[in-house]
């Protein structure tokens, strides 16, 4: 027995329709895969490292070159904060201000977080570009990697484009780059092509005649408490630098880890603390490997000259928490440490770690 006609036209615009939201929906949002080249950009000339050298190296979440002058919607426990970008004025003073930073401290490497890269919220920047044209004397080799991207987002205060990646600037040779997808939070089909896909920006930087160093640039997820997304991306990371130590192979881990040192969670505002765990995740990491801040100095007596997260909540005086660290290889030798607070808390709502060690000499 056929349909009748007006169900059979109904049926057929149903399929038609669905059909468009599919093709919308895969030309709009973006599949990674588990691992893949990364985008490298460097002079063929550059120098390579030496063996025995010292480098110093920052981390540093830059929050879309925003500045400090805003409550975006997100920065809220309720998710209600009144502003949804940052104007074109104070996206060109933070840029200025970023570069200041930057020339100053002058680091051989720098890995970056929360870089726009096409983002209506940002008037389409591709804010790794500006930055290099601005330090194209210091910063020869450049390796990026997209976390989050999709043509159209069509959450209420996006309603637009995004696009956000890592950026890792070097001053010394990066011979190759790749992109290592991390664990994501579970959520329906069709939300998921939308969400940020967190990843890890490995960078490869030739020591000359002695192997290579392994720089890794990261921002875990945020947000993610109730599920087991955090323990899933540290186990995931502890993986690739387990790896590294059995080979031999020196590395430097840093960025936005969104994981609080032990004993800094007590100090949380009640309603700040359901963004972490109580007993945080980062413990998995800090046992394995020394890192920046270490543990005695975030959560001890003089814990706030390690703090690196200044929320935009109005609640804030000032920063209040560490989430951003430096992880390295024993086989580097350390010379200092830091969290460059002093002129930095009006850039953004993270405030740059650095670190300098020695590189192994030839054995």
């Amino acid at each position: 027995m056929s349909l009748p006609r007006p169900l059979r036209l109904f049926l057929l615009t149903l399929a038609v329709l669905f059909g468009i939201l599919l093709i919308l929906l895969y030309t709009l949002t973006w599949r990674p895969a588990a691992r893949e080249d990364a985008a490298l950009s460097c002079n063929a000339q550059t120098a390579k490292l030496q063996p025995g050298q010292a480098l110093k190296v920052m981390t540093w979440n830059v929050q879309y070159l925003a500045g400090k002058r805003y409550v975006f919607w997100y920065d809220l426990p309720g998710g209600d904060g009144p502003d949804e970008r940052p104007s074109r004025e104070d996206l060109a003073t933070t840029l200025d201000e970023v570069v200041r930073v930057l020339r100053d401290e002058q680091p051989d490497v720098v890995l970056l977080q929360e870089l726009h890269d096409g983002a209506r919220a940002s008037d389409y920047q591709d804010q790794l570009a500006l930055l290099q044209e601005r330090l194209a004397d210091l910063y020869p080799c450049a390796s990026q990697a997209f976390y989050w991207k999709a043509g159209f987002v069509p959450h209420p205060r996006i309603l637009g484009s995004v696009g956000m990646k890592l950026g890792t600037l070097s001053r010394f040779q990066i011979a190759r780059a790749e992109r290592v997808q991390l664990p994501t939070p579970g959520s329906d089909p069709l939300s998921r092509q939308f969400q940020l896909k967190r990843a890890l920006l490995i960078s490869y930087l030739p020591i000359r005649g002695s192997g290579e160093l392994v720089m890794i640039n990261t921002h875990f997820d945020a947000f993610a408490q109730g599920d087991d997304t955090m323990q899933r991306q540290v186990a995931m990371t502890d993986g690739l630098l387990q790896q590294l130590q059995s080979a031999g192979t020196p590395w430097v881990l840093g960025g936005d880890l969104n994981l609080l040192p032990p004993g800094q969670f007590q100090h949380l505002p009640e309603d700040q603390r359901g963004w972490y765990a109580s007993d945080s995740e980062l413990q998995d990491l800090a046992r394995r490997y020394p890192m920046i801040p270490s543990l005695q100095q975030s959560s001890g007596a003089r814990q706030a000259d390690w703090y690196t997260h200044y929320p935009n909540d109005p609640a804030a005086k000032g920063p209040d928490r560490t989430l951003d660290y430096l992880f390295y290889s024993p086989r580097l030798t350390p010379l200092a440490s830091q969290v460059r607070q002093h002129d930095t808390q009006g850039i953004s709502d993270h405030l740059p770690v650095i670190g300098r060690f020695f590189l192994p000499s030839h054995e």
